[in-house]
């Protein structure tokens, strides 16, 4: 796909960096939409469905976790990229972005240039699976990887992306073993700097959906998935 194929979605209360950011966007032939704040960019996002979101953490009334929550409990926005683009670099601050369900968390100020690459990075994993198969059955559980969804006793459950591809990509070898560098290599891959707490974020957040007993940990190396 060619940039202008993609439409990316800016969430900031600061009109500044609305224009400054969209404009180098549009330089590289982005399709771009703009609003100012959280309940805004929930609409946009709902009736435009947009590839990529660049959301503020800090915005007036609905924050940017809210609102990435808010998007990721949304039908039809299940593929939806999320990244914060915003002035907290705390450690605590990425871990709660990555918690809400973001895929890339980037700190201003950052050079036009390497926000761009960082932004075409994940837009190289727009559409991707991580296996071909296309319905996966193990138990109760059923993962579809064509539409994008799990279901758990029959009820659809809401997984953010990265969420979704972390799981598909276990259960495409059940009992293997999957270091982390090779998780973080598959899923973020190697233009995405995260750090290792945020797989654990992810892990963490999938025993929560779909029990703690289909995934493993294997100390000091990584996780499995036990049918």
């Amino acid at each position: 796909m060619n940039n202008s194929d993609y439409t990316i979605l800016l969430v900031d209360d600061e009109p500044d960096i609305l224009e400054f950011v969209g404009y180098n966007l549009k330089k590289e032939n982005f399709n771009v939409l703009t609003a100012n704040d959280g309940e805004s960019g929930l609409k946009m996002a709902k009736k435009h469905k947009p590839h990529l979101i660049l959301l503020d953490v800090m915005m007036p009334g609905m924050d940017g976790m809210e609102t990435c929550d808010q998007i990721r409990k949304t039908e039809g926005l299940e593929g939806t990229l999320i990244a914060f683009l915003t002035a907290r670099g705390e450690d605590y601050s990425q871990v709660a972005g990555f918690d809400a369900g973001a895929d890339d968390y980037i700190t201003k100020p950052i050079k036009p240039k390497v926000l761009i690459s960082r932004i075409k990075a994940l837009l190289r994993r727009y559409g991707q699976s991580v296996q071909s198969d296309n319905l996966q059955t193990f138990g109760n559980l059923s993962i579809d990887l064509d539409k994008y969804q799990v279901s758990l006793d029959g009820e659809k459950l809401n997984l953010p992306r990265k969420e979704f591809e972390l799981l598909s990509l276990l259960i495409s070898r059940p009992g293997k073993v999957f270091h982390r560098d090779e998780i973080l290599d598959k899923i973020w891959g190697n233009d995405v700097v995260v750090g290792g707490r945020t797989i654990d974020v992810h892990i963490r957040k999938l025993r929560e959906k779909i029990g703690d007993k289909a995934i493993k940990t294997v100390k000091g190396v990584g996780y499995k998935f036990e049918a």
